[in-house]
C-alpha cells in the first residue's frame, strides 16, 4: 500500500497554462470589435427612427426614438425588396450549382492517376481567387462591352435584362471556384489509397472509382463548399455594384445588399438599412441550416 501511495504521489501534476488563452485572445477581440459589436449596434439601430421636433414647422433638431418593428414592416412591404431578393436568388440558382459542380470536377480530375501537370493546373484554377472581386468585375466588364469584347460582345448582349444574370453569376463563379476546388481536392487527397487499389483489383475504372467511392466519401467537403457558395450568394454586392456603370439593367437596389448601401449612405436612412441587414442575416442563418440538413442526408444516403 505504501508503494502504491508513493507512486501516486509522484505523478506529475498537469500544469495549467494561459498560453492558449493568449493565442486565441487577439482573434476573439477582433471578432468582438469588428463583427459582434457592429452587429449588435445594427440590431439596435433597426428599432429606431429619427423624429423631427418643433411642432408643425419642424424646426427642431431630429432625435432618435424607438420605432418598434416599423423599419422591418417598411422593408418587408416594399415590392423592390422582394424584387431584389428574387434577382439575388436567381443568380444563386445559376452560380451555386455551377460552383459546386466545377469545383468537384476539377478536384476529381486533378486526383486522377492519368493527370499531368497537376501543380500548374491547380495553381491556374486557384489563381482567379487571388484577384480582388472589384478588379475581376472590371476585367469582365470590359470583356462584356461590345467595343472591347474578345468573347463576342458585339453579338451577345451581356448587359441585357436577361443576360446580366449570367454575366454577374459568371464573374462570381470565376472568382471562387478555385478556392472551393482546393477544399474538395484536400478532402480527396486525404482518402485512404487502399480503397482505390482494392477497387482497381476488382476491375473498377477511374470514372467508377471517382463516382462510387471518392464522391460519397467527400460529401462533407461538398456540403461545406455548397454552404460557402450559398452564403456568398446572399452577400452578393461587389460584382453588380462594379458592373452598374456599364449596365443599364443594374439599378442601385438590384440586390439586397445594394439596397442596404443605398438606404444607409445615399438616402440617409440608416435605420431601414439596418433592418434590411438583419433580415438578410436571418435568411443567411436559415439557408445555412437548410444546406447542412440536405448535406447530412446526402452523406448518410451515400454511405449506406
Amino acid at each position: 500500500m505504501a508503494v502504491i501511495g508513493a507512486g501516486t504521489a509522484r505523478r506529475p501534476r498537469r500544469r495549467r497554462t494561459l498560453l492558449p488563452v493568449f493565442l486565441v485572445a487577439p482573434a476573439v477581440i477582433l471578432l468582438l470589435l469588428f463583427t459582434v459589436a457592429p452587429g449588435v449596434y445594427a440590431v439596435i439601430l433597426s428599432f429606431l427612427q429619427l423624429k423631427v421636433g418643433g411642432g408643425l414647422l419642424g424646426g427642431g433638431d431630429p432625435t432618435e426614438v424607438f420605432a418598434g418593428f416599423a423599419n422591418y414592416v417598411t422593408t418587408l412591404t416594399d415590392p423592390e425588396f422582394w424584387a431584389s431578393l428574387g434577382r439575388m436568388l436567381l443568380i444563386a440558382l445559376i452560380g451555386v450549382p455551377l460552383t459546386v459542380v466545377l469545383a468537384t470536377t476539377f478536384a476529381l480530375c486533378l486526383d486522377a492517376k492519368r493527370a499531368r501537370l497537376v501543380g500548374v493546373t491547380r495553381l491556374a484554377i486557384f489563381l482567379p481567387y487571388a484577384v480582388p472581386g472589384v478588379v475581376a468585375s472590371l476585367l469582365w466588364g470590359f470583356m462584356y462591352l461590345p467595343a472591347t469584347s474578345p468573347i463576342g460582345g458585339r453579338f451577345i448582349d451581356y448587359f441585357g435584362s436577361t443576360g446580366i444574370f449570367f454575366s454577374v453569376a459568371n464573374v462570381a463563379v470565376w472568382g471562387v471556384v478555385g478556392f472551393n476546388m482546393v477544399i474538395i481536392y484536400t478532402a480527396v487527397r486525404s482518402l485512404p489509397k487502399e480503397l482505390f487499389e482494392a477497387a482497381e483489383l476488382d476491375g473498377a475504372s477511374e470514372l467508377q472509382i471517382a463516382l462510387r467511392i471518392k464522391l460519397p466519401l467527400i460529401a462533407p467537403a461538398i456540403t461545406m463548399v455548397a454552404l460557402f457558395s450559398v452564403i456568398g450568394a446572399l452577400q452578393l454586392f461587389n460584382e453588380p455594384t462594379t458592373l452598374k456603370p456599364l449596365a443599364n439593367a443594374i439599378s442601385s437596389t438590384w440586390v439586397p445588399l445594394m439596397r442596404v448601401y443605398t438606404d444607409a449612405f445615399v438616402n440617409n436612412s440608416i435605420y431601414e438599412g439596418a433592418a434590411t441587414s438583419f433580415i438578410l442575416i436571418v435568411m443567411t442563418v436559415a439557408a445555412t441550416v437548410i444546406v447542412n440538413l440536405i448535406g447530412r442526408r446526402f452523406a448518410r444516403r451515400e454511405t449506406r
